[in-house]
């Protein structure tokens, strides 16, 4: 119908959600990658990378594409399915299912929920710890936390390189890889299991430091 948006577009408009949430583990991750596949403009890429909360920065990126046009928005699902941002966002593992047509009719879209076996539908379990949450316990690890981040969350060395070298300020190193720690842990991020992890001798931590993870709201 003339005047209804490509099929590409519309499925990253339904997806948008749901991929800012997963994303914004390690949004500059993200940017670098579509930046080498083409995806943004140069004034683009700049206007993304300005961004400072990790929220805003995925949410800048996907407008961006997705007011670009067909080509980007296709990219971007093309790039999502990528090994590289498969083992980077282990929640990313739905897009895999997304169903392709020919490019004449373009995507069948999906139902977002049946695409996404991997979040399983829970009783009223515990709830997984949140940005607020972690922001804080980052304010509080110092120097030791690529230690912290190594022997007690299993963080690959080579992924807190990565963090230290896009990140300006330690409190959002530490941020980042607490937040790339909950995309890997899935339904088992919950800030209950995070403060058995930093409550371990070698972490060092006072245990009033962390105890903002005990709060349920």
């Amino acid at each position: 119908m003339a005047g209804e948006p490509a099929a590409e577009i519309q499925l990253l408009r339904r997806l948008k959600a749901k991929l800012i949430e997963i994303l914004s583990a390690d949004p500059d991750f993200v940017l670098q990658h579509a930046d080498s596949s083409a995806l943004l403009s140069n004034s683009g890429y700049q206007q993304v990378k300005s961004r400072t909360v990790p929220r805003e920065k995925v949410t800048d990126l996907l407008d961006h594409i997705i007011q670009t046009g067909p080509k980007a928005a296709q990219g971007l699902l093309q790039l999502l399915r990528e090994p590289a941002l498969q083992e980077t966002f282990p929640m990313l593992g739905f897009i895999k299912d997304v169903q392709e047509v020919n490019t004449t009719t373009g995507l069948r879209l999906p139902n977002i929920e049946d695409s996404a076996p991997s979040k399983p539908i829970r009783e009223k379990g515990p709830s997984l710890v949140k940005e607020k949450q972690l922001m804080q316990v980052a304010g509080t690890i110092g120097k030791s936390w690529k230690e912290i981040g190594i022997l007690a969350l299993d963080v690959p060395a080579v992924k807190l390189e990565h963090i230290e070298v896009e990140q300006d300020t330690h409190r959002y190193r530490v941020f980042h890889m607490l937040l790339y720690w909950r995309t890997c842990q899935k339904t088992n991020a919950t800030a209950a299991h995070l403060h058995r992890l930093l409550s371990q001798e070698l972490c060092a931590l006072p245990p009033e430091s962390i105890d903002s993870l005990l709060d349920s709201d």
